[in-house]
């Protein structure tokens, strides 16, 4: 959190998560690579192009995993454990692209007079040809935004940058997706009869595309929901929360505060994490603190500050009841401010 940086902070949930994204991917290339050996005739494909192609749509779907894993956490919690080390499987993603990118380059230009990545890049200038587009530079900018992404994935680089550059550079990873798309529209299917690829830019399109308008409009939603005239702001009923759990409400159409109830206290703290900006209010209490879902970043509820040794803190918010439902004052306090917890009353913790 805020005391020093290590390259990896294993655990056991860590080390499961990094085992399963390797064993996928590994079983991914080799049912790929038997079945298209299977059903291709062996003069037509080659080893080397066939492994090309296996960690290509290896990585072409990875990065959509990725880019599904936030808008599929906001519609449904059953998805918030995989924003958890999602830039693991972000890494893992580049050095599978790495891997198809360099073993293609080496393939197709490796025995060229000059340097394989120039004879790439002089070979084909036809950027005026739909056609014959140079499909290649498109993979090339993508892997170099993927590269800066892996790069800079630590935390250390976070600090440095500070978190509104971290997170505007990361922000690439829609312009690296949509190269990628591009890569595969002006390559893969124009030289390919099979359906195979078209289908999988159809399919990935309509998944991002779709599964971020519905989070969006969900978000809408809750923000229209929450305008209120009154300086307080309408929360619902107490035993709408769930023990450990959190409603989170939109104040003036912008900054959002998630209300946890612990035990049979309500508390409510900004729902941006101090550490890159992660939900809080879709965490959980955990060992009595606020649990960040995207990095494990934790708070205390009564007054937003990070359990010793650590120092981070997030703002505070005051509550109270009238007429047997939550009332938030959007007033954010000073981060790390205590404030007195809301007891429920027992009737409300029964039926909660």
């Amino acid at each position: 959190m805020s005391v020093r940086y290590r390259l990896v902070q294993w655990n056991a949930f860590k080390v499961r998560y990094d085992l399963v994204v390797c064993g996928g991917i590994a079983a991914f290339l080799g049912v790929f690579v038997a079945a298209t050996a299977f059903r291709a005739e062996p003069s037509r494909i080659s080893g080397p192009v066939l492994l090309i192609r296996a960690l290509g749509i290896c990585a072409y779907l990875m990065l959509h995993v990725v880019l599904c894993i936030g808008p599929l956490a906001r519609l449904d919690r059953r998805f918030l454990p995989l924003l958890y080390n999602r830039r693991h499987l972000g890494v893992a993603t580049f050095l599978v692209a790495l891997a198809h990118g360099s073993l293609a380059v080496g393939f197709y230009h490796g025995f060229s007079d000059t340097p394989a990545l120039v004879s790439l890049l002089t070979s084909n200038v036809n950027y005026g040809s739909l056609k014959a587009f140079p499909f290649e530079t498109l993979g090339i900018a993508a892997l170099a935004i993927l590269f800066l992404m892996a790069a800079t994935s630590h935390d250390l680089w976070l600090k440095r940058l500070t978190p509104s550059v971290w997170k505007s550079l990361h922000m690439l990873v829609y312009v690296a997706w949509a190269a990628v798309v591009m890569h595969v529209a002006l390559g893969a299917i124009q030289s390919e009869r099979s359906t195979v690829y078209s289908t999988l830019v159809i399919v990935g399109v309509a998944a991002v595309g779709g599964l971020h308008l519905a989070s969006g409009r969900r978000e809408a939603r809750v923000e229209g929901s929450a305008r209120r005239p009154s300086p307080w702001i309408d929360a619902g009923p107490p035993d709408a929360v769930e023990e450990g759990r959190a409603v989170v409400v939109s104040v003036n159409g912008r900054e959002r505060v998630a209300i946890f109830r612990h035990g049979a206290r309500l508390s409510a703290i900004s729902n941006v994490c101090a550490h890159q900006g992660g939900p809080l209010g879709e965490g959980r209490v955990i060992d009595g603190c606020v649990t960040c879902p995207w990095h494990g970043y934790q708070y205390r509820p009564s007054d937003g500050c990070s359990p010793a040794p650590f120092t981070d803190r997030v703002c505070t918010y005051r509550l109270q009841v009238r007429a047997g439902r939550i009332q938030l004052d959007p007033a954010p306090l000073p981060p790390g401010t205590p404030v007195e917890p809301l007891a429920m009353r027992e009737e409300e913790v029964m039926r909660a």
